[in-house]
């Protein structure tokens, strides 16, 4: 595995959990990604509202039998923004090793509200059940993956049985620096360095904390133990390593699960996300390992 040059880890260090100065800086190494072999269909309708929009980003050349196992990423955002085309680096570089990357846009706070999140995964869901075929995706080996808020909706959708629709079946999830507790962060954001009001949480949860009750992931987990990664960075934000640890803990000790846990070095939360494509594959080498390995690719 390849890790950051130790310049362009010092840079990132210092520019810290700032998003346009990540992002910034990622933008000269994404401009050089090799986007070959990938054939891209986007705004595909998946649903109703103008957010019910995705793209998908399928190899080149005949699927096998059976088709290609299906990896679905959420962006994150913080609830109340974000948008694919924003990971459209991961879309890319997924298919390139053989995977049908599906990336949606889901509906936003302050307009819509939980759980709208994982009923849009849901949705996403169905979707592929009726039209994965189209686009050579077996719809029997489909990965959900988010990162943040993307990150939350993708655990409420897996761990929580009420929000799963009719025959609802995934291979395993992918979960990248989210929150999985709305009580916690509500009640510690002095703590945490969140604002209050907070713009994010308030915008999607509310503010009355009965809601974060009803929301907290960790409080609500009944879906059966499932392949599941669950990882934060070295430089993440606070709130996002406590949550992250917390849901580990929860799995392990009261149901079941055995998640692959990591901590990825030399990066900060906004950082991960933008690594598929480049030279550093301290992430995308052992993520696409367990992905491999649940969908037997």
């Amino acid at each position: 595995m390849t890790a950051p040059d130790l310049d362009f880890a010092r840079r990132l260090r210092d520019v810290g959990n700032d998003l346009p100065a990540v992002a910034a800086l990622y933008e000269p190494l994404l401009a050089q990604q090799d986007r070959s072999g990938v054939r891209v269909h986007t705004e595909l309708p998946y649903g109703p509202h103008t957010r019910h929009r995705l793209d998908v980003y399928q190899p080149e050349g005949p699927a096998p039998a059976g088709g290609w196992p299906v990896l679905v990423f959420l962006h994150g955002g913080g609830f109340i923004r974000g948008h694919k085309g924003h990971r459209a680096n991961l879309g890319v570089f997924m298919a390139q090793q053989g995977f049908v990357a599906v990336l949606p846009n889901y509906r936003l706070a302050p307009d819509e509200h939980w759980p709208c999140g994982p009923q849009d995964v849901a949705a996403v869901w169905q979707w592929l059940r009726r039209h994965g075929p189209q686009w050579g995706g077996d719809a029997q080996r489909v990965v959900l993956m988010g990162e943040s808020a993307g990150a939350a909706h993708v655990a409420a959708a897996t761990l929580m049985r009420r929000l799963q629709p009719e025959g609802w079946r995934i291979a395993g999830a992918v979960l990248l620096s989210g929150p999985y507790n709305a009580r916690l962060e509500g009640l510690s954001r002095p703590q945490f360095g969140i604002a209050t009001p907070d713009p994010r949480n308030e915008a999607y949860f509310g503010p009355d904390p009965a809601a974060w009750d009803a929301a907290s992931i960790v409080d609500h987990i009944d879906a059966a133990p499932l392949p599941l990664w669950i990882s934060w960075t070295e430089w993440d934000l606070l709130q996002m390593q406590v949550q992250a640890g917390e849901l580990f803990a929860r799995l392990v000790s009261r149901h079941g699960f055995q998640p692959r846990l990591t901590v990825l070095p030399q990066h900060n939360h906004f950082s991960q996300g933008y690594t598929f494509g480049t030279a550093d594959t301290t992430l995308s080498a052992p993520l696409l390992a367990f992905l491999r390995e649940i969908t037997q690719a």
